[in-house]
C-alpha cells in the first residue's frame, strides 16, 4: 500500500520522538550504548543527489584505496585538477565544470568516494565511511594521475583535500573550496541537538568516534589543517543563505589563509546551486588560470 505525504510526515516524526527518547534514557543509564547507537547514525551515507549528466566521452577508471575499489572518470589531458565531491554527495556533481576547464587546456579527474556512488565500501563497511577514508581515496586516484594542479573541493570535501596534503597523500598548487564544511565539531554538536543527544552521550560519541576513525575530532578543522599546508593560493565561494555550512566560518578561512585567497560571496544560490552557476564556474576557471596575487575577500 502506497504511503501519503502525510503517513510519512508522521512517521518521521515518530521515529525522532523514539529516538529522542531512547537518548534521553541513554542520558541517565548507559551513555555508551546511547553513543554507540549515536556514532552508527553519523556515519551513515545519506540518499545521493540528483544529477546532471556528465559528458559522456570520459575514460573511467577504478583505482583501489584501503583494499576498496574507487571509480570515476577523467577527461582530457594536461595538468591535472581533481574534483572532490562532499558527505552524500557524487564526483558527478562538480559536473559542470568539466567542459569549461578541459576546453582550457585541463585534465579533470572526478570520482565517488568510498561508500558513495559506483565506489565500494572501504574499511566502515556497507553504507558508512568518514573523512579520512575520503582523504585516501583522493591518495589513490592522485597516484594514478599525478600532482594537481588544482584541487575543486564541495561541503565536507574540503576537509579530505587538507588531509591528503597534511599527511603527505597529495601536493597541489592551488586550491578551490565551494560552500566549505568548517569543522567535525560544530557538526556534531548540530546533530547532538536535532536527535536531543545530552552531553554523557555526546561526550561518549566523541571517544567512540576518535577510536573507530583514528584521528581527534578537534583535528578535523579546516581552520587547524590551513596551518600545517603549504599556503597555496585559495578561492573560497560561498552563499550568504547556505543553511548547511557557515558563510562566516569561510571570511574567516580566507582572513586567516597564510597565501594568496579571496572569498566570492553569492546571494541565493545556496550550498548546491553554486556548482552549476555559470558565473562561479567562470570565476573558478580563471581563478586556475591565473590566480589570485593578494589577499582579497571580496563582498
Amino acid at each position: 500500500m502506497a504511503v501519503t505525504s502525510l503517513q510519512k510526515s508522521t512517521l518521521v516524526r515518530a521515529g525522532e520522538l523514539v529516538t529522542k527518547t531512547g537518548f534521553r534514557t541513554a542520558e541517565l543509564i548507559a551513555p555508551g550504548r546511547g553513543a554507540r547507537f549515536a556514532t552508527n547514525l553519523w556515519f551513515k551515507v545519506p540518499p545521493p543527489p540528483q544529477v546532471r549528466p556528465m559528458p559522456d566521452d570520459g575514460e573511467p577508471f577504478t583505482v583501489t584505496a584501503q583494499h576498496a575499489a574507487v571509480r570515476g572518470v577523467s577527461f582530457g589531458s594536461g595538468p591535472v585538477i581533481y574534483l572532490m565531491h562532499g558527505w552524500g554527495g557524487l564526483g558527478a556533481q562538480l559536473g559542470s565544470f568539466v567542459e569549461p576547464l578541459r576546453a582550457n587546456g585541463f585534465r579533470v579527474v572526478t570520482f565517488d568516494a568510498p561508500a558513495h556512488g559506483g565506489s565500494d565500501p572501504g574499511p566502515f563497511g556497507p553504507g558508512r565511511t568518514h573523512a579520512l577514508e575520503f582523504g585516501r581515496a583522493l591518495d589513490a586516484v592522485a597516484a594514478r594521475f599525478g600532482p594537481a594542479h588544482a584541487v575543486i573541493a564541495h561541503s565536507m570535501g574540503a576537509v579530505p583535500a587538507l588531509l591528503a596534503q597534511v599527511h603527505g597523500w597529495l601536493s597541489t598548487e592551488r586550491l578551490v573550496f565551494l560552500a566549505p564544511m568548517r569543522d567535525l565539531a560544530t557538526h556534531f554538536d548540530r546533530f547532538a541537538g536535532q536527535a536531543g543527544i545530552g552531553p554523557r552521550v555526546r561526550r561518549a560519541m566523541t571517544a567512540q568516534t576518535e577510536r573507530l576513525v583514528g584521528y581527534p575530532v578537534a583535528g578535523i578543522d579546516i581552520a587547524v589543517l590551513a596551518r600545517l599546508v603549504d599556503p597555496v593560493p585559495l578561492l573560497v565561494v560561498h552563499d550568504r543563505r547556505d543553511r548547511e555550512t557557515s558563510h562566516d566560518d569561510s571570511i574567516r578561512l580566507v582572513e586567516e589563509w597564510a597565501g594568496p585567497a579571496r572569498l566570492i560571496s553569492t546571494d541565493g544560490l545556496g550550498h548546491r546551486r553554486l556548482l552549476i552557476d555559470q558565473n562561479v564556474i567562470d570565476e573558478t576557471v580563471q581563478f586556475l588560470r591565473a590566480g589570485p596575487a593578494t589577499v582579497e575577500v571580496a563582498s
